[in-house]
């Protein structure tokens, strides 16, 4: 049987990888050491060039059937792994039969949630993964998709101004609908709750948290916070006609869960003294679009929350209320933003996203202007950070820096600190 290739944007030294070995036998040679979540299947992350993969080992039709749905969920916008083709007709030396693949391109700083425990995440970081867990269901319920199989292990987690925020990333079970009903949806829930509550109770069986998890009090966030959600973004609301204002507090208030109002449904009743609205089509990221239209920058929805609020302090600060916005976010982009990233050394770079970098140097500042008992300089405060916080975090954008490389990037790090100070 020929090797068939379907990709999305074919890479020639896909053609490279061994196909005729099974999945679990691929080298070092192929493999790179990123952390990979749970999964019934087997699964190896590959380096090609400048791209790495995620493969999959699945039966054909299910992995073309996956490949089109993922294909789907990023042409919706949602917060999915890019599929990027399959691979079928593998055999074996011998002439056997091996599983055809699935390949997605994989998250840059994401990690399954095992691994940031293993990263130092603790128990009290558990709302923020349950939080993260229930945009992303909310998010794919509003665009027709019914998940089944809803748990932490089909998630990858990339940090987001101190919470986190929540990719799907096995959609094998998944199916796309005009509208998901409210039965598909408790479904969900239902499904989720038993297996976040299980994936909970082994991770602390092993050791792997140090404090005790309370998986009722995990489940029974999830269960509320999910209905808040939904209640707050498709429930109609009504009030008197002399009370209009309260179609602005409604959009403001979805503007601060982050999303925005694409279409209102607004009816009156026959005497008109009542007026009833009720969101149609909401979207996520609102604060994204807007840092985006502002800078150019694409980061998670809370980190542009973050980064905006910077930009107003900015304003603020130097009197610039009157002057054109987006001028002043340009500013703020090549005075503050660029500055303090580009202090962060090369070797460095792995380590968090250029946006959680600069979120963690005002927090740190903070704590830094609390000690001292005044304002600290934000550029002190990220030569500080960057020399006694940064440098000894794990790397999430790579594989772990090995250990004969550690002196080597301490004295990067100290030369940069030096360096940095003398400006």
């Amino acid at each position: 049987m020929p090797l068939r290739i379907v990709a999305s944007r074919p890479d020639p030294a896909l053609m490279s990888l061994p196909w005729s070995i099974p999945l679990e036998d691929w080298t070092a040679e192929h493999v790179v050491p990123l952390p990979r979540g749970l999964s019934r299947h087997i699964v190896r992350i590959v380096r090609l060039g400048q791209r790495t993969y995620a493969i999959k080992e699945t039966q054909e039709d299910i992995a073309f059937r996956e490949y089109r749905l993922l294909r789907d969920l990023q042409r919706l916008g949602l917060p999915a792994v890019v599929a990027q083709g399959v691979v079928a007709g593998r055999t074996d030396a011998a002439g056997d039969e091996l599983p055809a693949t699935l390949l997605t391109e994989h998250l840059r700083f994401s990690l399954p949630y095992r691994s940031l425990f293993a990263h130092g995440l603790t128990a009290d970081s558990l709302p923020s993964l349950v939080d993260a867990m229930v945009v992303l269901l909310v998010r794919l319920h509003l665009a027709g998709f019914y998940w089944g199989d809803v748990s932490l292990s089909n998630v990858l987690f990339r940090r987001s101004a101190g919470d986190f925020a929540a990719y799907l990333v096995d959609a094998e079970t998944g199916e796309l609908h005009d509208e998901v009903s409210d039965r598909m949806r408790h479904y969900d829930l239902e499904v989720g709750c038993q297996n976040i509550f299980g994936e909970l109770m082994d991770l602390q069986a092993s050791g792997a948290v140090s404090s005790e998890v309370d998986g009722f009090a995990v489940i029974d966030r999830l269960q509320e916070q999910y209905d808040a959600l939904w209640a707050e973004l498709t429930h109609a609301e009504e009030f008197r006609v002399d009370e209009m204002w309260r179609i602005e507090e409604r959009i403001e208030r979805l503007n601060d869960l982050g999303f925005d109002v694409d279409e209102l449904d607004i009816v009156t009743d026959i005497d008109g003294e009542t007026v009833r609205i009720q969101p149609k089509v909401v979207e996520a990221e609102h604060h994204r679009r807007e840092l985006q239209a502002l800078t150019g920058l694409d980061v998670e929805d809370n980190q542009a929350r973050r980064l905006l609020n910077d930009i107003a302090s900015f304003t603020a600060h130097f009197d610039l209320g009157r002057e054109d916005r987006q001028l002043v976010a340009n500013r703020w982009l090549t005075e503050v933003y660029e500055p303090l990233i580009e202090m962060v050394p090369l070797e460095a770079r792995g380590k968090l996203e250029p946006a959680e970098v600069f979120h963690e140097i005002l927090v740190h500042r903070w704590y830094l202007s609390e000690r001292a008992g005044q304002g600290v300089d934000t550029f002190d405060a990220a030569r500080d950070y960057i020399y006694n916080v940064l440098s000894k975090r794990p790397d999430e954008a790579v594989g772990g820096v090995d250990a004969e490389r550690t002196p080597a990037l301490m004295d990067i790090f100290t030369q940069a600190f030096h360096d940095a100070g003398r400006h």
